[in-house]
């Protein structure tokens, strides 16, 4: 295996009609980026060097882009989803997945997609979390959401409310809390991290008097990780957990039952510059914490914060993956 000094980043452009390659162009001419990983884009050049000159940036050089696409710039409308945008987004996806199974790549970075563009293009997925477990063949992953001061992790995803009562099961949970406890090992650097659990109900349940997951389910999965050496705690409040990990640092992590009862705390503290890490593939993977914003996209507004996050974290993770298998 070759040693993994500086890692290369294989990153996605994104939804062509987002901001995607305009923060990706950023990240290019960032010079601390540059530095410490060998980025290169999978996406559409000609789109790219198009940008680049409208919005006054450094365009990309020939050696940085994988040309996946062949976009008509003239149909193309900014702010706008469209089947062929979405039919090249899924394909710099597939390539990006494909560099670092074959590794051609030692980590992978995805820029935004929309998913009204994705379904024209016959996308089948929720999200990018639940599609590169299926490129990959992974069957137990989990989304993380990190910032400075907060890391969040899911046990469901983009799943409707009125579905969580029977999603949030004890094998769900425990799963989630293996996938979660084997991540902050490896790559963040916790000898036994700290896990708190939230309930899914008000005041975690009450004792039963509002609802009985936490009884059932949430309870036997911590108790289970808590005997196989897992330093986990819970379920406890939602309502005031994030308080005690952020403010009186008790907790590395946080394990939530559902997408906005994890990510309004962590999206409060690191609106700019969270990202989204998937746990449990056999390659890295990490992502910015925001959509396409379709508002300013191709405006020059968009700020590549979050990306360069995600690709701090992808060079760090690599380089820990490589160190792990030496």
């Amino acid at each position: 295996m070759r040693a993994v000094i500086k890692p290369i980043i294989a990153i996605t452009m994104g939804d062509p009609s987002g901001v995607g390659p305009e923060i990706v162009l950023k990240a290019l001419s960032d010079k601390g980026l540059r530095r410490i990983a060998n980025l290169v884009v999978v996406g559409d050049k000609a789109l790219l060097e198009f940008l680049a000159k409208k919005l006054r940036l450094k365009p990309p050089d020939k050696s940085a882009v994988r040309n996946l696409s062949n976009l008509d710039i003239k149909r193309l409308k900014p702010g706008v989803p469209s089947k062929e945008a979405g039919t090249a987004m899924i394909r710099y996806v597939k390539e990006a997945a494909r560099m670092a199974l074959a590794r051609e790549a030692d980590a992978i970075v995805t820029a935004p997609i929309t998913k009204e563009a994705a379904k024209m293009a016959g996308f089948k997925f929720p999200g990018h979390t639940e599609f590169i477990a299926r490129l990959t063949n992974t069957k137990n992953f989990a989304m993380m959401l990190a910032g400075d001061e907060l890391k969040v992790v899911l046990v469901t995803i983009h799943e409707p409310i009125k579905n969580l009562h029977r999603l949030v099961t004890k094998e769900a949970v425990l799963k989630t809390l293996k996938v979660t406890d084997a991540a902050l090992r490896q790559y963040f650097g916790f000898k036994r991290p700290r896990i708190a659990v939230c309930g899914l109900n008000p005041h975690a349940g009450e004792s039963g008097l509002f609802g009985d997951e936490e009884k059932k389910e949430i309870t036997p999965a911590v108790k289970k990780a808590v005997s196989l050496g897992i330093n986990a705690v819970g379920p406890l409040p939602a309502d005031t957990v994030f308080y005690r990990a952020v403010r009186r640092k008790e907790f590395d992590c946080v394990v939530a039952m559902y997408h906005d009862q994890g990510l309004g705390p962590l999206k409060l503290l690191s609106f700019e510059n969270g990202i989204n890490v998937t746990l449990g593939l056999p390659i890295v993977r990490t992502s910015v914490d925001h959509g396409t914003a379709y508002d300013i996209a191709w405006k020059g507004r968009a700020s590549h914060l979050s990306l360069k996050a995600a690709i701090t974290a992808a060079v760090e993770m690599a380089k820990k993956k490589a160190a792990g298998k030496k």
